[in-house]
């Protein structure tokens, strides 16, 4: 069986390309690679209804983020803030890197 990767890792900043929050950018806080989704810290808010528990004697409406599809998000490159596609390539040590297709530069 294959292991399927994402073109975005945790801790990548990234633009969302499509959606409610279409335009803003935030760091990745968890990658789902089996759902091929991604949660991005701040984004994608979703009201989470809150029973009353003894932690919790209220209750309550909470604000949680929301898994977001990896394709609806693309990498902003380090440096220059420009979000770009990605491709792989090999560097002089024979490791797969990730490199920018807009600049060339790796990321």
């Amino acid at each position: 069986m294959t292991k399927n990767k994402l073109h975005v890792k945790k801790g990548d900043t990234v633009k969302v390309i499509a959606g409610d929050d279409k335009g803003k950018t935030g760091t990745v806080t968890t990658v789902l690679v089996s759902d091929q989704k991604v949660i991005v810290e701040g984004l994608n808010l979703v009201s989470k209804h809150q029973k009353p528990s003894a932690k919790n004697p209220q209750g309550g409406i909470n604000k949680v983020e929301a898994p977001i599809h990896a394709s609806n998000v693309m990498l902003v490159e380090p440096g220059t803030n420009n979000a770009t596609r990605t491709g792989k390539k090999l560097n002089d040590g024979g490791k797969l890197q990730r490199y920018s297709k807009k600049s060339g530069n790796l990321i």
